[in-house]
């Protein structure tokens, strides 16, 4: 079970990073209260393509939910890992 003092990893992958990259910022700049840490990258051969790692500490339940507004986007899918 998860406390509020675990940390976790995620990565989120952007296919329409064009389309989705504005609504990905609002949604983790309204969860920055668990972000630790934040790294993008875009792979400059493919134009609308994105990935960003995201190191949070917090609730699981804010996470989650976190990660369902994410996957909800088109072209953008998310995977986390608790550490």
């Amino acid at each position: 079970m998860t406390n509020i003092d675990d940390l976790s990893v995620m990565s989120i992958s952007i296919d329409h990073r064009t389309n989705s990259a504005p609504r990905v910022q609002e949604i983790l700049t309204q969860n920055g209260d668990l972000i630790l840490g934040r790294f993008g990258i875009h792979d400059p051969r493919e134009e609308n393509t994105g990935l960003i790692t995201v190191n949070l500490r917090g609730k699981r339940s804010r996470i989650n939910n976190m990660m369902d507004d994410l996957n909800g986007l088109d072209g953008v899918k998310v995977n986390h890992m608790e550490v």
